[in-house]
């Protein structure tokens, strides 16, 4: 996956700070060409996410080998998979708690709004057209029509599945060469959403910056604990020491870390997983290529914290019930999000843009975004590495158990 550069790292770092003095500048001509670039960002993030999740996740599925390798190799990775997921974005929803719901500073001069009834909720997205499921920016709908099309596809006859693993694929790859393009002009959509901000904090008198630091906080805690004691508690758990495992893998996450890939890390992590720990290559050859597609803890994390607290900012209410129901959809949305470049940032675009809030604080939360990627894509790897040894040794002892005595 392409990466943002250096130079538009620092291009990135230029726009945010001239975001921050136009508002200064007075100049009114400035302040409209902002919106109109926000406005246009805005539509471009919700034009190129759905295709993007939909034709990741079917390109994924459609990719696989067969179905009988799914039920059994690739249930254990799910399996383990889906948990540690579900437990990353249950992290945030707990930080969250504990921090404390932020104080709306966008459109402060609206009354608080509450989310409708969730059972509501749940039944108005389920999809009853495919055409107005992609219209209506129907995210939930979206996956569904990807994981039913995707495992259609993944059991018709190999002369049937291969032309349209191919077309998926290649059409797939097609968006993200789009999507590469988009992102060269991300700073530019930056200066708008930040303009934009300060004039909004300036009118409405909020000259301080604490919700976005108060969600740095929530994003990287909950990446820390999930690597340092969730997933050290989950290999001990199996009796598998979490030391050897981190050090047999060590350089792979210093990749991981510096790359921001974890496909880029991918021939590295096999090698160490099978020469310094001894997994067998029929395990590693399948589990960490499926993880990497789909084993997503620090993603699921931000978009969790990026809906609700965003959300939040904006006036909109979330019960306990929905923020449950958050944590599942966060996770699926995260599963979902198969080689996409920025892909937890688009995820939760749309997801916000599905709510009905405002994306000038995504604008906000791209500047550091970068190092926010670092940390995840090496929260990513090594949750990869502790589920691939625990899938081991599970195959390991269900051999033992099934050889015949003596």
């Amino acid at each position: 996956m392409k990466r943002p550069s250096i130079s538009q790292n620092f291009a990135i770092l230029i726009a945010l700070v001239l975001g921050v003095m136009t508002p200064f500048l007075r100049l009114d001509f400035l302040l409209t060409g902002a919106h109109i670039i926000s406005e246009i960002t805005v539509k471009t993030l919700q034009l190129i996410s759905l295709p993007l999740i939909f034709l990741s996740v079917v390109a994924t599925l459609s990719g696989m080998e067969n179905l009988k390798r799914l039920k059994s190799l690739g249930s254990k990775v799910f399996k383990y998979t889906l948990l540690t997921t579900i437990i990353a974005a249950s992290l945030a929803c707990l930080l969250y708690l504990a921090i404390g719901q932020p104080t709306p500073i966008l459109g402060m001069d609206q009354a608080p709004k509450t989310s409708p009834n969730l059972l509501e909720t749940m039944l108005s997205l389920y999809p009853s057209n495919v055409l107005g499921t992609f219209t209506d920016g129907n995210v939930f709908g979206v996956m569904l029509l990807a994981l039913a099309l995707g495992s259609a596809i993944l059991v018709l006859p190999q002369e049937q599945k291969d032309p349209l693993n191919h077309f998926f694929s290649s059409l797939f790859s097609a968006f993200l060469k789009i999507a590469s393009f988009i992102i060269q002009f991300i700073p530019l959509g930056i200066w708008a959403f930040v303009a934009l901000f300060v004039k909004n904090i300036l009118v409405e008198g909020v000259a301080n910056y604490k919700p976005i630091i108060t969600f740095l906080i929530i994003v990287t805690s909950a990446n820390l604990i999930q690597g340092i004691i969730v997933l050290p508690l989950l290999l001990i758990s199996k009796r598998i020491s979490p030391k050897k495992v981190f050090l047999g893998v060590a350089g792979a996450l210093n990749v991981a870390f510096f790359s921001k890939s974890s496909n880029a890390t991918l021939p590295i992590t096999l090698n160490l997983m099978e020469k310094r720990l001894g997994i067998p290559s029929k395990i590693t050859s399948f589990a960490l290529p499926l993880c990497t597609t789909i084993n997503m803890n620090g993603c699921a994390a931000f978009i969790f914290t990026s809906v609700v607290f965003i959300s939040a900012l904006n006036g909109v209410i979330f019960s306990g019930t929905h923020l449950i129901a958050w944590i599942f959809i966060a996770t699926m949305a995260a599963i979902g999000n198969a080689g996409v470049p920025m892909g937890c940032f688009f995820l939760s675009s749309a997801l916000l843009s599905g709510v009905g809030v405002p994306l000038e604080m995504m604008g906000l939360v791209l500047p550091f975004y970068a190092l926010i990627d670092m940390l995840e894509t090496a929260l990513n790897v090594w949750s990869d590495c502790c589920v691939t040894a625990i899938v081991s040794k599970e195959l390991e002892e269900e051999e033992i158990q099934g050889l015949p005595s003596v």
